[in-house]
């Protein structure tokens, strides 16, 4: 590795640049699906037509195999979870554990509610959707925890059927549809899998929700199917905030930085902070663990490509920035790091305090690691049971409460020009 004076692009506030780099970040979820939306348009449009025969083309042109059994109910998920070395299938284990602890509680408080007054009675009810949808990437990766993460939430949702898509699936991968209660596993990636989950093919059930990361492709079909089958956003490259102050460990700092950068080339890995000191000091510690890292040259690129030190006057400065990054991952390293990240009201999930590495909650936390990313928590949320239900609205009324209100329908019915609206009032209470 050749050594490099930074590997973080400085923007000082008050700097000539430091609005406009700013603005480039916050639209850094601006993704080029318009690119490949032909090529992707083109393979749902031939699996919706020809079903499993399209899926296994595609599956033998892109991943280079032919899968023996495009679904799979019967996916030896007990048994690849007792064939794990014993540290990987405990850590499995506590992961699930601790996830399906966490949205039993959250299930507890999607609300809902009855009420009557003056002989109308109104119901908010959300019940579980009926099949849901996994994509779990197997590209450069394979990971179990995606599927945790997902299926369980959908599980403990009360979802009747998960089907898991991945493509060359693991061991680990099956290990974990196992303890997170996956029906069936569907032996398919890419823009093929959604288009299959979406449709239904021969092989494949239609699903009613289609949740979970992947690539650029898998992202355009997600975008090409929703309205067929309701999705969980458009998920682009991984990405970290650190907010930290001259009181912050570089080497944790660093660190944190790079567990993101490994994921991808394209992964941001962001520096917010009010100190000089702290950027060079975080800048030395890159480069003492890059030389170590297994993905050295993946969490390079990322860094060369994205990495950013943003360096504000103050605290102040750091809330009002990472409002408007609204970053899937935000690490808040400051002293009263509680009370920094109250304020801190647009992120996918906080990390608060030096001990609370992003890693936690990528594994064994609890709450769900799909997050929404390139600033999209500024509208989403990280998943959890509350997508996997649907909602209904349930009105009752008694003949006395139409006939109170029949004056004020009729004629909204009439101000609108809709005469047959206000008419199936009127037949009702004679008038």
């Amino acid at each position: 590795m050749n050594a490099r004076a930074s590997w973080l692009t400085r923007v000082d506030e008050g700097s000539p640049s430091f609005e406009e780099r700013l603005a480039e970040l916050a639209r850094r979820g601006e993704a080029d699906l318009d690119r490949i939306e032909p090529a992707v348009r083109a393979i749902v449009s031939d699996v919706r037509r020809e079903g499993d025969a399209a899926v296994v083309r595609f599956v033998e042109r892109f991943e280079g195999r032919r899968p023996e059994r495009l679904l799979l109910r019967d996916y030896g998920g007990k048994e690849a979870l007792a064939s794990l070395p014993a540290e990987v299938r405990e850590a499995l284990e506590l992961s699930a554990t601790r996830i399906r602890s966490y949205h039993e509680r959250q299930r507890d408080h999607l609300g809902g509610f009855e009420a009557t007054a003056s002989g109308i009675t109104l119901e908010s009810r959300a019940t579980p959707l009926e099949r849901v949808g996994v994509y779990a990437p197997g590209g450069k990766a394979q990971y179990p925890s995606s599927v945790l993460m997902c299926a369980l939430p959908a599980r403990v949702a009360g979802v009747s059927e998960i089907v898991v898509a991945c493509p060359q699936v693991s061991p680990a991968v099956r290990a974990a549809c196992h303890l997170a209660g996956v029906s069936a596993i569907v032996d398919a990636g890419g823009a093929q899998a959604i288009a299959a989950l979406a449709y239904g093919t021969e092989s494949v059930p239609r699903v009613d929700k289609i949740v979970g990361p992947g690539n650029l492709y898998v992202t355009a079909a997600k975008r090409l199917v929703f309205g067929e089958v309701d999705i969980d956003g458009l998920a682009g490259p991984s990405e970290i905030l650190v907010i930290a102050d001259d009181g912050a460990n570089p080497a944790y700092v660093a660190a944190d930085l790079l567990s993101q950068a490994e994921h991808d080339e394209a992964a941001y890995a962001l520096l917010l902070t009010t100190s000089d000191a702290l950027v060079a000091r975080v800048e030395s510690e890159l480069e003492h663990k890059l030389a170590e890292l297994p993905r050295r040259a993946v969490a390079e690129a990322s860094l060369v490509a994205h990495g950013v030190a943003l360096v504000v006057r103050d605290r102040d400065a750091l809330v009002r920035v990472a409002n408007r990054l609204a970053a899937e991952h935000v690490s808040v390293q400051t002293e009263n790091a509680r009370g920094l990240a109250r304020r801190i009201l647009r992120a996918g999930a906080l990390f608060i305090g030096a001990m609370t590495p992003e890693a936690a909650g990528d594994y064994v936390a609890g709450p769900s690691h799909v997050l929404p990313t390139g600033g999209a928590a500024r509208f989403g949320a990280p998943l959890g049971v509350y997508d996997f239900v649907s909602r209904s609205s349930l009105i009752e009324y008694s003949a006395d409460a139409l006939a109170t209100q029949a004056r004020a329908i009729t004629a909204f019915a009439r101000a609108e020009g809709l005469e047959a609206h206000a008419r199936a009032v009127e037949v009702r209470t004679g008038a």
